[in-house]
């Protein structure tokens, strides 16, 4: 029987160790192709201006439009989704911790709309802007990947949240605390590294999604300076110079994706740190 277990025990390991070193693999593949392409072909000109005339045909210019509007847009969509997924997590967390039966339903439910392709989000954003007659714009892309992220951001600070030692809970509501109180003043500072690095991952998600916002933000070489002007993003300036049959412009679209994959590495490594950070700071009961 030891035996048994042992051989069990050691195939499992290899499985994990080979699994493991396929993804790890594959990262590195990815990460190698990208950067050695992209990087030769990166410079200041291609940061610091807009496109110029025939940008996408060779011409001289840089995507500094594209870089500013997926800030725009990353920042606006994942401080509304943390705004509204903040308190929704603390209701679950806190007013609904005794209906366990109704707040599974809704982790359950978020899960689903976690999982639903950004393109439907698109569409569903999309739907909305003709119903009510709008134009693509900087807003209508903000809306959409709110919607987007706003299942994301919920759940994982919700996560944070059920980590939290009931014993504080209870500590709290015996010193006459009201459930408003504990949630803002209580849970949130307890919680404030694990929130940090939910918005963080949130706005990692929101900076490299291209599908929910094709047909909502719409494209522009131009800086936009309103909410009702379209913004042009790092996937979608991606996208269309990989489209162009010019070697030059499909070189700059990886140099693109250099940027892209820097700042997403930058957010998730800062996630990471926040995260190791909360664990060590976690007060236990």
């Amino acid at each position: 029987m030891r035996k048994i277990l042992k051989i069990e025990e050691r195939f499992y390991r290899v499985l994990m160790f080979l699994s493991t070193t396929f993804i790890g693999t594959a990262l590195f593949v990815i990460l190698f192709s990208i950067l050695r392409t992209g990087l030769p072909h990166l410079s200041w000109e291609m940061l610091s201006e807009i496109p110029h005339g025939g940008y996408y045909f060779g011409k001289s210019g840089g995507i500094f439009n594209a870089i500013v509007g997926s800030v725009y847009l990353s920042l606006g969509s994942s401080l509304i989704a943390f705004l509204v997924g903040l308190p929704i997590a603390m209701f679950i967390n806190i007013h609904l911790i005794r209906h366990t039966k109704f707040v599974a339903v809704i982790r359950f439910l978020l899960d689903l709309l976690w999982g639903v392709p950004s393109i439907v989000y698109g569409a569903f954003g999309f739907t909305i802007m003709v119903f009510f007659g709008m134009r693509t714009s900087l807003m209508a892309g903000i809306i959409t990947v709110s919607l987007f992220i706003l299942p994301i951001i919920v759940r994982a600070m919700d996560e944070v949240l059920r980590n939290v030692p009931k014993g504080l809970l209870e500590s709290a509501k015996s010193l006459g605390s009201t459930n408003s109180e504990i949630a803002y003043v209580v849970y949130f500072k307890q919680c404030l590294p694990g929130i940090i690095t939910a918005w963080l991952l949130a706005f990692g998600r929101a900076i490299g999604d291209a599908a929910s916002i094709l047909f909502t933000t719409g494209y522009t070489d131009y800086v936009p300076h309103a909410l009702n002007e379209p913004a042009a993003t790092l996937p979608l300036a991606i996208f269309f110079q990989l489209s162009s049959p010019i070697p030059e412009v499909r070189e700059r679209a990886y140099a693109a994706s250099a940027i892209l994959i820097f700042i997403v590495l930058t957010v998730s490594v800062v996630s990471r740190i926040l995260s190791c950070k909360y664990n060590k700071n976690k007060i236990n009961f």
